[in-house]
């Protein structure tokens, strides 16, 4: 199972510049030179970063609502000796993009899969937010719902890292700011593109900025840890909120959990009823 040059056939996942094209490797280059196909995302953004390095490549789509037909026929070409490369729109492939079936039928037909390195919207957005970057955690697209956010949110002891869209940002920071105003906070829009913005500041600062200025592009939100008071509410909300699920009345537990965590029964109460 070799190429004609005696490669073995392998899947090579190629990151790809996450803006600028200049950020993408010699190495990334080599392999999209050397690839018999490279599956992407979308081909008509992949054509662009190949015509700019002048690379003549066999285009295959592969997408969120492809993935498992076209990675049985992918494994089949790589099992045959084929070289394919694994691109997405922009940056790592997998990381809240397509890819994972891919790989997964590659180590289950126990074929070589190899990592290349490249450019990271999360790492750079986690060094562009002065926040502790000692731990921290990338939890993809922030969820749609108001509760799971703040489950997701409350208590963090670790700087979050999260993509969302423009659309969503104002009422996410609003909800931030409601919550916890002086919650740390970096908005990393269009990274390393010409209209790069990095703005820090606290919860309540950022959402009166975008409030008045409504975001384009794309966006990293960089969340630091919640202030003590903050995880304090937050706890006592979710413990009354499991106390609740379990069958207790609202009010009367309510009033227990204040008791217990000195925060006032009547927040409680309305945080959970608005929630």
């Amino acid at each position: 199972m070799s190429t004609q040059d005696g490669a073995v056939g392998r899947l090579l996942v190629c990151p790809t510049p996450i803006g600028n094209l200049g950020d993408v490797t010699l190495r990334v280059l080599g392999a999209l030179r050397d690839a018999d196909a490279i599956a992407c995302e979308d081909t008509r953004r992949t054509r662009v970063l190949l015509d700019r390095y002048k690379i003549v490549g066999k285009l295959v789509s592969y997408h969120e609502h492809n993935e498992r037909e076209r990675a049985q026929e992918l494994v089949g070409q790589i099992e045959d000796g084929a070289i394919v490369a694994l691109v997405s729109d922009a940056v790592m492939p997998l990381v809240s993009d397509p890819g994972y079936k891919l790989v997964q039928a590659c180590i289950e037909a126990d074929v070589l899969v190899e990592v290349l390195p490249g450019a990271s919207s999360v790492l750079t957005a986690v060094v562009a937010s002065g926040l502790p970057s000692e731990r921290w955690s990338f939890v993809g697209f922030l969820p749609r719902k108001q509760a799971e956010l703040e489950r997701m949110l409350a208590g963090a002891a670790e700087t979050l890292v999260a993509f969302e869209s423009p659309q969503r940002l104002t009422a996410t920071l609003a909800s931030l700011a409601e919550h916890d105003a002086d919650r740390p906070l970096a908005v990393c829009r269009e990274l390393t593109k010409l209209h790069e913005e990095v703005r820090r500041g606290s919860a309540f600062e950022l959402a009166a900025f975008y409030a008045g200025h409504p975001p384009r592009g794309e966006v990293v939100l960089v969340v630091g840890a919640a202030t003590a008071g903050s995880a304090d509410r937050e706890q006592a909300l979710m413990a009354l909120r499991a106390l609740v699920d379990a069958g207790a009345r609202a009010r009367p537990a309510a009033g227990v959990v204040a008791k217990l965590t000195g925060v006032g029964a009547n927040e409680l109460y309305r945080e959970l009823k608005g929630s």
